[in-house]
């Protein structure tokens, strides 16, 4: 059994944290978020924040969805690369993990899957806010919209007046397990593996060593084109099993900050690896 995706909602605040690791050999941050889903980045704080990090190229992966604002694979704004990509969470045998794809093309199958999805994201954030309202006393301020998330619950939680802190509000009323926890709807690792295959240039594995059994998400690897080898854990980790996997599939290697807020250029690929990744796409 896979087990859950362990949620890390300090990732970020790590990156930060770890800011002295932001240096010109990331040449490409292949993970990266904006507001269209969970991110305090936009299209145009983008190159300012990667000419910070010395960064060539960054791949936009929102959670579940394309951006509205990229139409083509691979575009410039600013002078910094930018790839279109999407981070998307599938259920292999009921469990969870997140693919990433690379170079989305707006195919119908792709549209039609996250559509659905983001309207269970509107749903469920409404359910999630009932239950902490209710329990808090609070009123928090969340907008419903496509690309709505916990983390835009838990700033709410982390601006009322309740004392509950940003990760507070994870790890005691929203995370999983807790309270004002509401599952939402994933599609299979077969449905996503497909959809993303007929709409992106390369479909990967994102965060191996975020899950509860990483041998057995690698072990899913046998059937992408990537695997995210580069990730801030915020702990050290082991990268061998990641490594042999690329080795054993003959696997890409990605890599990126998983940003959530302002900094980029924490992990991903210099420009020797990224040159393998980015022949593949556009």
């Amino acid at each position: 059994m896979l087990g859950r995706v362990v949620d890390s909602p300090e990732t970020d605040r790590q990156a930060e944290a770890a800011g002295d690791a932001v240096t010109a050999m990331v040449a490409a941050d292949l993970h990266v978020h904006t507001t269209n889903s969970d991110g305090t980045l936009t299209l145009s704080t983008l190159p300012d924040a990667a000419e910070r990090a010395g960064v060539e190229t960054v791949a936009i992966t929102d959670h579940d969805r394309m951006h509205p604002e990229l139409s083509e694979p691979v575009t410039e704004i600013d002078g910094l690369e930018l790839i279109h990509g999407i981070e998307l969470r599938v259920a292999p045998e009921g469990e969870r993990v997140d693919l990433l794809g690379y170079g989305v093309r707006r195919t119908e199958g792709l549209t039609d899957l996250v559509t659905g999805l983001q309207e269970n994201r509107i749903e469920r954030a409404r359910k999630i806010v009932s239950r902490v309202e209710d329990r808090l006393g609070v009123d928090l301020d969340v907008t419903f919209e496509p690309g709505v998330g916990r983390p835009h619950i838990a700033r709410a939680i982390a601006d009322s007046d309740h004392e509950y802190g940003y990760g507070e509000a994870f790890e005691r009323l929203i995370g999983d397990g807790c309270p004002c926890y509401v599952a939402r709807d994933i599609p299979s690792f077969e449905t996503g593996v497909e959809r993303l295959r007929a709409a992106c240039d390369v479909v990967g594995l994102a965060h191996p060593l975020r899950y509860d059994d990483p041998a057995a998400a690698l072990a899913l690897t046998k059937q992408l084109d990537a695997v995210e080898l580069h990730y801030p854990y915020g702990r050290p980790v082991d990268t061998s099993p990641v490594r042999k996997a690329t080795d054993r599939h003959n696997l890409l290697v990605t890599g990126g900050t998983d940003a959530h807020e302002e900094t980029v250029g924490v992990e991903g690929l210099d420009s020797e690896a990224f040159s393998a990744v980015r022949a593949r796409i556009g």
